[in-house]
C-alpha cells in the first residue's frame, strides 16, 4: 500500500493462521535477453553521459538542484528499440564540513536516492542536503534523484483520466457488503482495463526488475564505477534486486524501511502483513490519544478513542465535510498518521475539532485537492502497474474474499481499503513476472546497512530481518519502539550516527544494533 497523498509478533502469528491459496496467473521469467540488453544500456549510458541544466519546475526552490536525462530501453531484451528518457536530478557535493568551516571535504560521488513508491518522484529528493541531518553526507557526496520509469515526467504512465481519480466523498465500509464488494470489483476490472488501454504493450515493462535495470544505466551515465545508494520503502526492494543482479557493481548501500524481499510474499501476502501491521499501529496512535485526553477530549482509552472516530465516521457518513470528506477521506487521512507520527497532533485536533462542530480543519487535512489530481493519478497508475506486473496475484476473488473477511475481524482498520487498492492485480492483462529470488552469498557484496523502525506499519519489521537474512554481510540497526517509516536522516541521532558512519567512512556495527526510539510527538493545540 502507497502511503495516502505508501511488525509485530502478533501480526506475524495473525497472518500464520489465513490459508492463502497459491497465486494464479501466466508468468514470464526474464533471462539471457535482458541480461545482454542492460549490458548494452550501460554501455550507451556510460558513453553519452548527462548534462545537467536547469529544471522544469524548479525555479523557486532553494539550493543548486540541477536536471538532465538518460536513456533506457522500454524493454531490456530489444536494447536497440523504443528508448525512454528518465529524469534525473543532482545537488553537487558542497564540500563544506558543517563542523569545520576550515575543512574542505573531498568529493566520494554520486548518491542515488530513491524515496520509494512504487509511484513516488525522487526528483526534489537531493534538496533532503540542505537539512542539517544530512550536511555531513551533501558535503561529502552529489545528492541524486530521478523519476523511475512511469513517473512523470519519465514516461508517465496513465490508467485513467485524471479528472475522474479523486472521488469524494465515498464510503470505506470496515466489513463490506456483498453488493459494495462486487461494485468495487467492477471498478477494479475497469481500472485494469484502463492501464491496458492507455499503456498499450508497453504496460508489462514496468517492473521492479526493470527499475533495478535502470538504476545501474543511471549509474553508468553518472561516470559512476560502482553504485552508492539509498533506498527506503519499495527502493530498498528493488535495491536488493540490483544487488542481487548487479554485486559487483555495488558500492555501498542503505536500505531504509525494508520491504520483504521473500518471492513468496511480492506482493499479495506482503500487503496481507502490511494490513496486520497497521491495526497494531492504529492501537499505537489511539493510545497516544486517550493519554492526552485533556487536550483532544476524544476518551482516556484507547478503545473510547476508537468510539469517537467511529462517531465521526457515522456522521461523515450521512453529510460530507465540505460536500468532499466522507468516511474513506477520514480513514485515508488517518492512515498517515500510522506512517508518521508527526502527524498524530494534527489528526486528532482535526477529529476534536469536527466532533465539536468545527470541520474546518478535517476538511483541510483529509479532504482531495484537485490540483494534485494528475500526480496522485500517475502515481496510483505506476504503482499498480509494477505490484500487478512483479508476480502472480491470486486470480479469484474467492481467495481475496476469504483470506481479507478472517484478516478483517482482528485487523479491521485498513485491511479492505487495501484489498481495493490492489484488486486490479486479480484482472490484470499483462503477463506476470516470477520474482527474482533475492540473495547473495558470502564475499558477493560489500556490507550493506539497512534501517528499520521496529513498529513500522507500512514496511513491518519481519522484511528488514528477512532482508538481512538474504544479503549476506548486511547489519541491521533498529530503533525500539518507534513506528515511524523510513528513518534515516530523523530526529534520532544515533540512526544518523550510524548511517553517517557508514556513508562517510565504510564503518558499520558487527551485525545489529539498536537505537531508543524517538520521543513521543507532543500532544498540542493549534490556533
Amino acid at each position: 500500500m502507497r502511503a495516502p497523498a505508501l511488525f509485530t509478533a502478533a501480526g506475524s502469528l495473525l497472518l500464520t493462521t489465513l490459508a492463502v491459496a497459491p497465486a494464479g496467473g501466466s508468468t514470464v521469467v526474464p533471462g539471457a535477453a535482458e541480461l545482454r540488453g542492460a549490458a548494452v544500456a550501460v554501455a550507451r549510458a556510460a558513453d553519452a553521459g548527462v548534462t545537467f541544466g536547469d529544471c522544469a519546475d524548479a525555479a523557486e526552490l532553494p539550493g543548486s538542484l540541477r536536471c538532465g536525462t538518460v536513456s533506457v530501453p522500454l524493454d531490456y531484451a530489444h536494447p536497440a528499440g523504443k528508448q525512454i528518457r528518465l529524469t534525473v536530478s543532482q545537488v553537487p557535493a558542497t564540500h563544506k564540513d558543517p563542523r569545520n568551516s576550515k575543512r574542505r571535504v573531498p568529493r566520494q560521488g554520486a548518491l542515488v536516492l530513491n524515496p520509494g513508491g512504487p509511484g513516488a518522484s525522487g526528483l526534489y529528493y537531493p534538496l533532503i542536503g540542505l537539512l542539517p541531518e544530512w550536511k555531513r553526507i551533501g558535503a561529502a557526496y552529489d545528492l541524486v534523484g530521478y523519476a523511475p520509469r512511469g513517473v512523470s515526467p519519465s514516461a508517465p504512465l496513465s490508467c485513467q483520466d485524471p479528472k475522474r481519480f479523486f472521488k469524494g466523498p465515498a464510503q470505506a465500509p470496515a466489513h463490506p457488503s456483498e453488493s459494495y464488494k462486487r461494485e468495487r470489483i467492477a471498478q477494479a476490472r475497469a481500472y485494469a482495463r484502463g492501464c491496458a488501454q492507455r499503456a498499450g504493450k508497453a504496460l508489462r515493462f514496468y517492473t521492479s526488475l526493470n527499475n533495478a535495470r535502470d538504476l545501474d544505466v543511471v549509474r553508468a551515465a553518472l561516470g559512476e564505477r560502482q553504485l552508492t545508494f539509498m533506498g527506503s520503502s519499495y527502493g530498498t526492494y528493488f535495491g536488493a534486486l540490483y544487488a542481487t543482479m548487479f554485486p559487483a557493481h555495488v558500492r555501498r548501500m542503505v536500505f531504509d524501511a525494508a520491504v520483504d524481499p521473500d518471492p513468496g510474499q511480492i506482493w499479495y501476502r506482503n500487503n496481507l502483513a502490511q494490513s496486520a501491521a497497521f491495526e497494531s499501529r492504529w492501537t499505537d496512535f489511539r493510545e497516544w490519544i486517550a493519554r492526552h485526553d485533556d487536550v483532544y477530549g476524544l476518551g482516556d482509552t484507547a478503545e473510547k478513542v476508537r468510539r469517537s472516530y467511529e462517531k465521526a465516521r457515522a456522521r461523515l457518513a450521512a453529510e460530507p465535510a465540505g460536500g468532499t470528506v466522507g468516511p474513506a477521506q477520514l480513514q485515508g487521512s488517518f492512515l498517515s498518521a500510522s506512517y508518521y507520527d508527526t502527524y498524530w497532533p494534527h489528526r486528532a485536533q482535526a477529529l476534536s475539532d469536527y466532533l465539536k462542530g468545527r470541520p474546518k480543519r478535517l476538511i483541510e487535512q483529509a479532504g482531495p485537492r484537485q490540483e494534485d489530481a494528475a500526480e496522485a493519478e500517475n502515481a496510483n497508475a505506476v504503482y499498480t502497474a509494477v505490484e500487478c506486473n512483479d508476480a502472480p496475484w491470486p486470480k479469484d476473488w474467492k481467495v481475496w474474499d476469504r483470506d481479507n473477511t478472517r484478516l478483517a475481524r482482528v485487523a479491521p482498520f485498513v485491511t479492505w481499503d487495501n484489498v481495493w487498492m490492489n484488486l486490479p492485480c486479480a484482472y490484470w492483462p499483462a503477463p506476470r513476472q516470477r520474482p527474482l529470488d533475492v540473495r547473495t552469498g558470502p564475499g558477493e557484496l560489500p556490507p550493506t546497512l539497512i534501517l528499520a523502525a521496529e513498529r513500522d506499519a507500512a514496511a513491518p519489521y519481519q522484511g528488514a530481518l528477512e532482508l538481512q537474512r538474504r544479503l549476506s554481510g548486511a547489519v541491521l540497526v533498529t530503533e525500539r519502539d518507534a513506528g515511524t517509516h523510513g528513518i534515516a536522516g530523523g530526529p534520532n541521532q544515533c540512526v544518523n550516527g550510524y548511517l553517517d558512519a557508514y556513508l562517510l567512512e565504510g564503518r558499520v556495527p558487527e551485525r545489529r544494533a539498536a537505537c531508543t526510539g524517538r520521543a513521543e510527538p507532543k500532544a498540542t493545540l493549534a490556533p
